[in-house]
């Protein structure tokens, strides 16, 4: 299998992970085949699983050389698992994905490479995955989904259709600028436009999850979207943007 090099890593993989044992060790070995050549870290992030999912993965690091594990104290939702995965991070590129397994890794060069590549505009910040043509979830989630995106994106102007989808690639030095609330993981396109970048998209696959259950429900999701919705609206009416500044 291949490993990550030992220097500085250019790409941090930034892994939310609550009650997913099972699932955790196969998908960061997934990781690494997905990012072989690359020189990367790979950070799990448990937020106080009450299950196996911090000791399979603590088990998992005499295999892994490359994996991190970082566990909560309390239970603190994938907003900030993300965003402690980001702040212990080493590398400049972040990627996240879900820790349920349900984005392949192997999709992962999709997003990286769309952020990193030569002609990349240079307020490229972000470029997220699709995956409404793949989506393997039931029909009611599906339409749950398609709901909420299409009246965020209405109301948000993001260009995003997709905006739930775990698989990203963006700048770190970007993120740190946005504002952080609770479920601000689903705010980051339209954040990352009221801050002056660019977001681009990539149509991504899906898998069904295999072990465990979802930590969502449908109108629990829709419910909490509704008034994050207004706060990114007042957010964004807040805004003031000087594009860029100069030293003299």
């Amino acid at each position: 299998m291949s490993q990550s090099s030992p220097e500085t890593p250019q790409i941090s993989v930034v892994v939310p992970a609550y009650n997913e044992a099972g699932n955790v060790v196969p998908l960061a070995r997934e990781i690494v085949d997905a990012l072989a050549g690359r020189t990367f870290e790979i950070l799990f992030v448990d937020d106080c699983s009450s299950d196996a999912t911090r000791q399979e993965l603590i088990d998992a690091k005499a295999e892994l050389p490359m994996l991190r594990v970082i566990s909560h104290r309390v239970n603190s939702g994938q907003s900030r698992s993300v965003r402690t995965g980001v702040m212990n991070a080493r590398g400049a590129i972040i990627c996240t994905l879900d820790g349920d397994g349900q984005n392949p890794p192997q999709d992962l060069p999709i997003v990286l490479d769309g952020l990193t590549r030569a002609d990349a505009p240079e307020d490229l910040a972000l470029v997220g995955g699709d995956r409404t043509a793949n989506r393997q979830d039931s029909a009611w989630k599906k339409f749950a989904s398609r709901a909420g995106n299409g009246l965020r994106k209405a109301m948000l102007n993001d260009n995003c259709a997709d905006t739930g989808c775990g698989l990203k690639a963006f700048k770190r030095s970007a993120y740190l600028e946005l504002p952080y609330f609770d479920h601000q993981h689903r705010f980051l396109p339209a954040l990352m436009i009221r801050e002056g970048y660019k977001c681009e998209f990539r149509p991504v696959t899906h898998r069904h999850r295999t072990i465990g259950t979802s930590k969502y429900t449908n109108f629990g999701r829709l419910f909490a979207s509704l008034t994050d919705i207004m706060g990114v609206m007042w957010l964004n009416s807040r805004a003031r943007n000087p594009r860029g500044s100069d030293e003299f």
